[in-house]
């Protein structure tokens, strides 16, 4: 008998049918949202809940403190501190326009996307203007504004994003000051003015960690011939520059006393004004020029060596304008820093002429739209770089 092998037949391979699933789509149910009951965040231990908010992103945090008291605290609570104390890298900076007219609205030019807004003060800080004379912003600081209350006898030093405010009242009736200026760090500010009584000068020096007013002696000099000659901080110090012949002096905000500067200011100068950085750098824009007349417009930096070094020279056609702005009164002419750029304006000029350092170029600011025409004169600049924990 013989047997016959055969080769076992392949099975035949079974594809699989897309139709055919373990369950039926029809009977799966859609996953529900419940909301967390109430009861399980009062009970939520108060250390867990700051920390779970300190990662809200800061303008989310901001829009969501007026839903309640306790909200609005935690911005100050040791975790949202300790992760957003560099605030100011969450928010634009803005150039805010200043004018007599303004009445509890500022201008401000967003750099961060090229364009105007208005800025309109909380009723917190809103300025008694009762007795008729206005109130007026003097100077501003690491997101502190300081402002001239005459109806009260005092000064108004507010941070308006976390909508404090302080009133600082005059160190003496009348009081009559010829220049401010405002020095805010991350812990204190400190407020300098120079100020005349009878024939004598002084200078005097407020401190928000004592709420004090100490009084010192004034550099004649610098007094003399002052009414738009502004201060600039530099390494602890204010400086400022002397009438002609120019020269450079400094007062030290913690000692009290003041000294000439040994750097000789380059020769030629028409008119002179100091901006810095606050720590590193100090520069020195001038008018270049004879007889009284500026022919050009020429910035230089303090080097390491003290001495005065030309960095740049405005441009032929921008220097045109910008003297025919001036006038030749160069009386109306300030300067101050903002967020690596220098700006140059004018109180009879809308417009602001700005010098990016890190790029070496000049620029002109456009006008803002909402100034009327009419307004001829009073326009006051500053910086407004906004810091919540800026405290008043």
């Amino acid at each position: 008998m013989f047997l016959r092998m055969t080769k076992p037949r392949p099975q035949p391979m079974i594809k699989p049918n897309r139709s055919i699933s373990l369950v039926n789509i029809k009977d799966l149910q859609p996953l529900q949202s419940s909301k967390m009951d109430p009861a399980i965040w009062s009970r939520l231990p108060g250390e867990l809940l700051e920390h779970v908010l300190s990662f809200l992103p800061l303008k989310t945090f901001l829009n969501l403190r007026s839903t309640c008291k306790h909200f609005k605290s935690l911005a100050f609570s040791p975790s949202f501190v300790s992760k957003h104390t560099s605030s100011s890298s969450n928010f634009s900076s803005f150039l805010l326009l200043s004018h007599p007219q303004c009445y509890h609205q500022f201008p401000l030019y967003d750099f961060s996307v090229g364009a105007w807004r208005n800025l309109f003060l909380p009723p917190s800080v809103v300025l008694p203007t009762s007795s008729g004379d206005p109130s007026t912003l003097l100077s501003s600081s690491n997101g502190l504004f300081c402002f001239s209350v005459p109806s009260s006898s005092s000064l108004l030093v507010c941070n308006l994003l976390s909508k404090s405010s302080r009133i600082v009242s005059f160190p003496a009736y009348p009081f009559d000051f010829k220049s401010l200026t405002l020095v805010s760090t991350s812990s204190d500010y400190k407020i300098f003015v120079l100020y005349s009584k009878f024939s004598s000068n002084y200078a005097l020096v407020y401190d928000s960690r004592n709420q004090a007013w100490r009084k010192f002696n004034s550099f004649d000099s610098v007094l003399r011939d002052s009414n738009h000659r502004e201060s600039v901080f530099y390494n602890g110090s204010l400086y400022f520059t002397t009438p002609e012949p120019f020269s450079v002096v400094r007062f030290d905000l913690d000692g009290g006393g003041w000294e000439r500067t040994d750097s000789i200011l380059p020769s030629e100068l028409v008119f002179v004004r100091l901006v810095s950085d606050g720590k590193r750098k100090l520069y020195l824009i001038g008018g270049f020029g004879r007889n009284g007349i500026s022919r050009s417009l020429k910035l230089w930096e303090m080097s390491g060596e003290n001495r005065w070094v030309e960095v740049e020279s405005l441009p032929e056609l921008m220097c045109r304008k910008f003297m025919a702005v001036c006038y030749h009164n160069y009386e109306h002419v300030y300067c101050f820093w903002h967020e690596g750029m220098i700006c140059v304006c004018c109180y009879t000029w809308p417009e602001v002429l700005y010098y990016k350092v890190s790029r070496r170029t000049w620029h002109w600011l456009p006008k803002c739209p909402s100034v009327p025409e009419r307004w001829s004169c009073g326009f006051r600049w500053f910086s407004f770089v906004p810091e919540l924990y800026a405290l008043v």
